[in-house]
């Protein structure tokens, strides 16, 4: 399968100039003090933590490398920490396999195996720890999650998807990477396979079983071209089938998207 990732590139310099201003927009409105994110040496919190120092500063943003020893690996780590070191931001390191741990020893039916509930809970004790950060400090929680993970689904609810602002919501995981290497961050991250490091050896290609490079090119034939599938098939030579696979990602994931819904009893 031969695609063209070109349709997806745009003027980065826009998008740096548009993105920061939608940074210092939502920290000056919620008179907040400054933004705390999550670096786990990929892509998307290295992006973002980026951007948040153009907009703000160092000494406003705070970075929470929130390692699991048994599953995250140390080259992550490494890349967390050199890029914070890069930004002059202030950074901690907080293992949270002790968090972990009791949480599973009190939990009556916990059990090891179970890999999504296990891998959700990592992912909702790291936002804890956030939100922790951002009531103590009059901060914001930045989100990293990007247009293709919102789109699908691919997020902890209540976890990695707990945010105050996203600041690269609005860009594809494609789009993403090209930013990335706009930016000038290290090969090591812009190539590096993403991973929400929630089990070991834990791909997110792997895991959905696609490549977002296809992926991308379907939403953006569905949402930013209003194509049918039938259209994108044909224009992006993409089977039927995968389209489909995608279009019922989107559709089964619409409750992350959404506020719970209300028991309406005011009207009757």
């Amino acid at each position: 399968m031969s695609l063209n990732l070109e349709i997806l590139n745009l003027n980065w310099d826009k998008v740096i100039e548009k993105i920061i201003d939608f940074i210092k927009e939502e920290v000056n409105n919620s008179k907040s003090n400054g933004i705390v994110l999550g670096l786990s040496g990929g892509l998307d919190s290295s992006v973002v933590a980026t951007l948040c120092v153009k907009a703000l500063g160092k000494d406003k943003v705070i970075g929470l490398i929130l390692p699991d020893e048994r599953i995250t690996p140390k080259e992550d780590i490494k890349d967390a920490i050199e890029l914070a070191e890069k930004l002059g931001i202030k950074y901690y390191i907080i293992k949270i396999d002790d968090i972990y741990n009791a949480f599973s020893s009190i939990n009556p039916i916990h059990n090891e195996n179970n890999k999504i509930a296990c891998g959700n809970l990592r992912a909702r004790i790291r936002m804890a720890l956030l939100y922790y950060f951002a009531n103590a400090n009059n901060f914001l929680v930045a989100g990293t999650g990007d247009k293709s993970e919102i789109l699908i689904g691919y997020f902890t609810k209540f976890g990695d998807g707990a945010a105050d602002l996203l600041p690269i919501g609005d860009l594809y995981k494609t789009q993403v990477r090209m930013f990335a290497k706009y930016l000038g961050l290290p090969n090591k991250i812009v190539e590096k396979p993403s991973s929400p490091r929630l089990w070991k050896n834990h791909l997110a290609e792997k895991e959905i079983g696609l490549e977002y490079k296809t992926i991308d090119l379907i939403l953006y034939g569905l949402f930013d071209l209003k194509m049918e599938k039938e259209e994108i098939a044909s224009k992006f030579n993409i089977s039927k089938n995968i389209i489909e696979k995608v279009i019922n990602m989107v559709k089964n994931s619409q409750h992350k998207r959404s506020m719970p819904p209300i028991a309406k009893i005011s009207n009757f």
